[in-house]
């Protein structure tokens, strides 16, 4: 597989663009006209510096509404592309992006269109340049890849070919088997290119929303699978026009891209002989542990204490205090990473995997190496990734579970003050910038389930949401991002399991000082008039605090802790099966978080 991508898709300069590029592992560009505009290096250095950087340069772009115009435009056209020609011989690229025409005064005329793409092609020739002529989905006449397929037949010149771009074919709900009555010669250059699954202007939305493979709704794979039949040989390009690309960090937006190639490789392979190879990705069954960093250790000790966690262990080595309560184990680590910037933060996961070398392996294929991590002689080998948001993610063996051996002793299992019994989902926080990238390193990474993405109001902005699941529903984990307005990241937190939580509920307001998170009564007046449970449920609900939802398998209980730093814990109990999050309780749980009386209220100590 050769890899490319466009300069748009990424933030920075030129050279930062390509030095980005070369360090994410891409074996070539298409240089983007603007790049090269606003680069103080001429062509020629510009060309210099790609080869230093192992760079092949495969396309320049884009050429604008050229075809399908008059005499009088057509010369001024012809004498433009012969400036670009120069230009490209300077730079070393040897295709041309044309695109299909857009300005309102093209010619409806497909005889004219390929006879002037003929004439334009045979200027090319004569520089060893080819033409890849593509279908805009805006185009004013031709904006299908079967259209400009006829176009470009009907020329019948070997220096003239197709360009498909994935947005154009699919935004238009286009079928991409028609590529395969394409010859793989006659595809000259393939550009990819993701999106959400939006009702909006066709031009705003290829302009603002493209992503990477894996990041929105396209089959992607079908329709590369379509490209490969026909014998294409060429690279697969990423071309992105993406605002929050544009604003990111350039080296990691480039190493996202190349992850999300190399998934789709792997996804084609599946259905193609001869693709990708790389481990097949090992879902981890459940959380083996959740490790939170903080300078408070007895303050969120005592919290877990009052959940019904006792502190089993002590690391041999290392300021680290092990907390369980049944299946659950919380790791309080008293070292905070920079990265927290002095807040209590989720800094860890455990993961239970079923082959810990296998999960190492796939992650390093898809550029999340292991990180560098002090180990005594005498303690367990464990492995960890970074997740996007910098979370360390720890492959556990199920079966066989060392780690824990690295604790001596403190105290035994105490499950009598408590009802929680396991992980139920964690909850971790993103940049706006992170989002996307972090739903493809899941999915890529540890092949879970992404589901849709929700919005839901926050009093200062908006929390975009989406989970992410194994198969068999026994892991759960969820990415938030806050958006314009929101204040800061929103919380991390880990949601336990608990078999008896009205018990718990009734149990923790009984205490002298408050540890959960009040809700306010306009709160249970809406569930009221929404579900018909009974005047004393309802009575029950509002009394203890619990927040209630359901869907059509079953009923879910929850009730939130207040907020340590990052972090607060929610107690969730499923009935009959129920498979959501409790989401359309967020909004209220979010502005109850919000407010004074609810902010890191102090916890006895």
């Amino acid at each position: 597989m050769r890899t490319s991508i466009a300069t748009v898709s990424l933030s920075g300069s030129l050279t930062e663009k390509l030095e980005a590029v070369s360090r994410a592992g891409f074996d070539g560009v298409e240089i983007f006209e603007n790049d090269l505009l606003g680069c103080p290096l001429a062509p020629e250095q510009v060309r210099g510096r790609a080869a230093d950087l192992g760079l092949s340069i495969d396309l320049y772009q884009p050429f604008r509404d050229f075809d399908s115009t008059s005499p009088e435009r057509l010369r001024a056209n012809l004498r433009r592309a012969e400036h670009k020609f120069r230009l490209m011989e300077r730079v070393g690229a040897d295709t041309l992006l044309v695109c299909s025409n857009a300005s309102p005064d093209a010619v409806t005329d497909d005889d004219l269109a390929a006879e002037q793409l003929r004439l334009l092609a045979e200027r090319a020739a004569d520089h060893g340049i080819k033409i890849a002529y593509e279908a805009l989905a805006w185009g004013r006449h031709v904006n299908t890849y079967l259209h400009a397929w006829r176009i470009v037949r009907a020329a019948e010149h070997p220096n003239l070919g197709n360009c498909l771009d994935s947005f154009h074919i699919l935004s238009r709900g286009s079928d991409p088997g028609g590529i395969e009555a394409i010859p793989g010669e006659k595809i000259f250059f393939l550009q990819l290119a993701d999106a959400p699954l939006l009702a909006m202007d066709v031009l705003q939305w290829s302009r603002h929303y493209r992503c990477f493979p894996g990041q929105g709704g396209f089959d992607l794979t079908r329709l590369l699978a379509h490209v490969l039949r026909t014998g294409y040989a060429g690279p697969r390009s990423l071309e992105i026009f993406n605002d929050n690309f544009r604003q990111a960090d350039t080296g990691r937006t480039a190493v996202d891209a190349m992850r999300s190639l190399i998934a789709l490789e792997e996804s084609v392979s599946e259905t193609l002989p001869g693709g990708a190879s790389i481990p097949p990705p090992m879902q981890p069954s459940q959380f083996a542990f959740a490790e939170i960093g903080t300078s408070e250790p007895t303050r969120l000790g005592s919290l877990l204490g009052v959940l019904g966690f006792a502190r089993t262990g002590e690391h041999a080595t290392k300021p680290v205090e092990l907390w369980e309560q049944s299946g659950a184990r919380i790791l309080l680590n008293r070292v905070l990473p920079k990265a927290a910037r002095g807040e209590t933060s989720l800094v860890a996961l455990g993961l239970d995997s079923p082959d810990p070398k296998a999960s190492t392996a796939r992650a390093n294929s898809l550029l999340a190496p292991v990180l560098p991590r002090h180990r005594a002689p005498d303690e367990a080998l464990l492995n960890a990734v970074a997740a996007p948001d910098g979370t360390e993610l720890f492959f556990c063996d199920a079966t066989n579970p060392l780690w824990r051996q690295d604790f001596s002793p403190a105290a035994p299992p105490d499950d009598s003050t408590g009802s929680v019994q396991a992980i139920d989902h964690v909850v971790l926080a993103h940049p706006w910038d992170q989002f996307d990238e972090a739903a493809l390193f899941y999915r890529a990474v540890l092949g879970l389930k992404p589901h849709e993405s929700v919005e839901v109001a926050d009093p200062y902005g908006l929390l975009r949401s989406r989970a992410m699941t194994n198969t068999a529903g026994t892991l759960r984990l969820v990415l938030n991002m806050a958006k314009v307005g929101t204040r800061g990241l929103p919380g991390q937190h880990i949601a336990l399991v608990d078999e008896d939580i009205r018990a718990t509920a009734r149990r923790l307001l009984d205490l002298p000082e408050r540890v959960t998170l009040p809700i306010p009564d306009n709160y249970y007046d809406d569930l009221q008039a929404r579900f018909d449970l009974g005047d004393e449920h309802h009575r029950e609900l509002r009394e203890l605090g619990l927040m209630y939802d359901r869907d059509e398998q079953g009923e879910f209980l929850h009730l939130y802790t207040l907020t340590i730093g990052r972090v607060f814990f929610e107690l969730v109990q499923r009935i009959d099966g129920y498979q959501g999050f409790g989401m359309i309780n967020a909004p209220a749980r979010l502005a109850a978080q919000h407010a004074p009386s609810s902010a890191d209220l102090p916890l006895e100590q």
